[in-house]
């Protein structure tokens, strides 16, 4: 493959400018992060640690095979809201390794308002196991979780998506001969039973676990009975008696003991054989992508210099280079892994489209992933463009990325605006991940265009009523809107709802992707299969 040779000169004026901003977005993130991952509230902490379990993060590396990596899921879930009380949304989810076997591990923190859910602990529960459904990985729950949050229950409870689906979801999952294990820690309620009831094994803790489908104070309350947690759904009750726990465990460790025993009697998985090489790192730094970022979304970026820091080798075999430049494919390899690569170059138009459409056809026929990286502003508008039929070469390029059945891994480098998030894989086109950079935004439009057309709406509206717009409301009209498309449209607005699977530093991407790769090999690849496309 061809190496490719960066035209950057990273010791110019407005490089390290770009870098030292960057820098400055990343000491926020990381500050962020930290907050998260150590909780806020010590005396539930100190609470938790004095009965003698183990913080939710430290089962989470107890389980997992020494020296090995875990790629954490939406870290940053539900923050910036609810007084920012239930941090990572209280549970905490991700892909990790167990014998040598990728899983999905789904975990609750009992520390943060019992481990009780809200909305955004339902979508992230919920995206785990879509995630394991979809790379066929096995699932383990680490229970320990109150249920629902009672003052949110009718944002959790009856919809589609909500609580009920986690025990749809284990059905299929079981029907698919996915692995299901459970450790129950604490307490596991009311529907919440359901979890270790409908996994292939269960595991719960002598003195901690308990499993009931109505805990005492509503036994009391329905049938006037008087009877203890440990006497209604312990341990030992659900081990000796009722048999809906499989084993029996003294403390947390000799739990996550057990479940590493369970897999290590699993039988080996055959992995799809995408053929991996040995691999050399960039031949330029990653850190150099701090530099690189676009921060201003109307400052345009070679989507060159960004591969040649995420690739094998910085080594990219392009494909259809001299044609619709706005858009960048080729062939690339990530950590040995062969992958396509699509990539922004700047605006969407019917010939970027074509192009993009012929390429993940290719990568569909040869088996090969693919990655996005978005930073787009939308599709080209205007007459002489709808004359040309844009909206007819967008689809092609819609339907070429919907019905693609090979892995898809999306990363927002930058913007990610309108119809083209949709083509650039965004979530509603299921990538098997998707993550964002902290400087990325996300929204239907960018704040400028939005301000210009609503002012304009507006200003239309007070014309029919023979009305004039003010000059200074016009004025603050607009800077509401530019407000609130920048909230809206933040890195962190958008992980604290899910619409990504987490924010990431730019330098670890090839690292994550690579992962994401390697997991997503446990399932079989699809063949080819695409809608019409219209000429």
């Amino acid at each position: 493959m061809k190496q490719l040779k960066s035209k950057i000169n990273t010791k110019s004026e407005d490089f390290i400018k770009n870098k030292e901003s960057y820098n400055l977005l990343m000491n926020e993130y990381r500050d962020r992060l930290n907050y998260v991952l150590n909780g806020v509230d010590e005396k539930a902490r100190e609470r938790h640690l004095k009965r003698g379990k183990l913080l939710v993060r430290d089962r989470i590396e107890l389980l997992l095979d020494k020296n090995t990596p875990f790629l954490e899921l939406s870290a940053m879930a539900a923050c910036d809201q609810y007084e920012n009380q239930f941090p990572s949304a209280g549970i905490v989810t991700g892909i990790g390794v167990v014998h040598g076997r990728e899983c999905v591990i789904v975990a609750n923190d009992a520390t943060v308002k019992g481990g009780t859910y809200i909305k955004e602990t339902i979508k992230k529960h919920i995206r785990a196991q879509e995630v394991a459904m979809e790379n066929h990985l096995p699932c383990i729950y680490m229970v320990d979780s109150g249920g629902v949050f009672l003052p949110e229950q009718s944002k959790v409870f009856p919809d589609k998506y909500d609580f009920g689906r986690f025990f749809f979801n284990q059905s299929k999952m079981s029907a698919k001969g996915i692995p299901q294990i459970s450790i129950v820690m604490g307490s596991c309620t009311a529907g919440g039973a359901y979890v270790p009831a409908m996994s292939d094994e269960t595991i719960i803790v002598k003195g901690q676990g308990t499993i009931f489908i109505g805990g005492p104070p509503l036994v009391k309350a329905a049938t006037g009975e008087e009877v203890s947690a440990e006497e209604l759904g312990g341990a030992e009750i659900h081990t000796s008696i009722s048999g809906v726990a499989d084993h029996l465990a003294a403390d947390d460790r000799h739990a996550i003991q057990i479940c590493r025993d369970i897999f290590e009697s699993m039988p080996k998985v055959q992995k799809y054989p995408l053929e991996r090489e040995n691999f050399k790192e960039p031949q330029y730094p990653a850190e150099d992508l701090y530099g690189l970022a676009p921060l201003d979304l109307k400052k345009p970026i070679d989507a060159r210099e960004l591969i040649a820091r995420i690739v094998d080798d910085s080594s990219f075999q392009e494909f259809k280079e001299r044609y619709a430049p706005t858009i960048v494919t080729g062939f690339a390899k990530i950590m040995g892994y062969p992958v396509g690569i699509i990539a922004n170059n700047g605006i969407i138009f019917s010939e970027t489209s074509l192009k993009a459409a012929h390429f993940i056809e290719l990568c569909s026929f040869r088996k090969i992933p693919l990655v996005f990286l978005q930073n787009i502003t939308g599709f080209m508008v205007g007459k002489e463009y709808e004359h040309k039929g844009i909206a007819r070469d967008g689809a092609k390029m819609v339907h070429a990325v919907a019905n693609a059945q090979v892995p898809k891994f999306t990363v927002i480098v930058g913007g990610s605006f309108g119809a083209g998030n949709y083509a650039m894989a965004g979530r509603a086109y299921e990538p098997r991940l998707l993550f964002m950079w902290p400087n990325a935004k996300i929204s239907v439009m960018g704040g400028e265009q939005a301000a210009g057309v609503l002012v304009q709406v507006k200003e239309q509206q007070l014309k029919k009523q023979g009305k004039e717009f003010d000059a200074e409301e016009r004025i603050t009209l607009r800077e509401k809107i530019l407000k609130k498309y920048e909230e809206e449209g933040s890195a962190y607005f958008s992980t604290s709802r899910l619409w990504d699977d987490g924010i990431i530093d730019p330098a670890d991407t090839r690292k994550v992707l690579a992962m994401g790769i390697s997991a997503s090999l446990n399932k079989e690849f699809g063949e080819p299969d695409f809608g019409v496309f219209r000429m």
